[in-house]
């Protein structure tokens, strides 16, 4: 089930994450952000991660693509978090 609640944690670590990752120059420390967030994303609600993902099944886990598709999550996590707000 997809909660503001999930949403928003799901924000915040990827958030987190994505600013340590644009910024290392440690190829260690990325690989580590990237399973990390493989592993978050395993244990994540499916609906929440159908959305972020446009339907593609290796979104947040494919090496080549990944600053790639965690700016996408991050972005549309903020979309989300923002249109939630404007219903109240």
């Amino acid at each position: 089930m997809m909660t503001k609640d999930s949403i928003e944690t799901a924000y915040s670590f990827l958030h987190q994450k994505r600013n340590v990752y644009i910024h290392s120059v440690l190829d260690w420390q990325r690989d580590d952000i990237e399973y990390a967030i493989a592993s978050y994303v395993d244990d994540m609600s499916q609906e929440l991660y159908d959305e972020l993902s446009g339907d593609r099944s290796d979104f947040l886990r494919d090496h080549q693509r990944f600053e790639q598709d965690i700016t996408e999550a991050v972005h549309r996590l903020e979309n989300m978090i923002f249109n939630a707000n404007d219903n109240r």
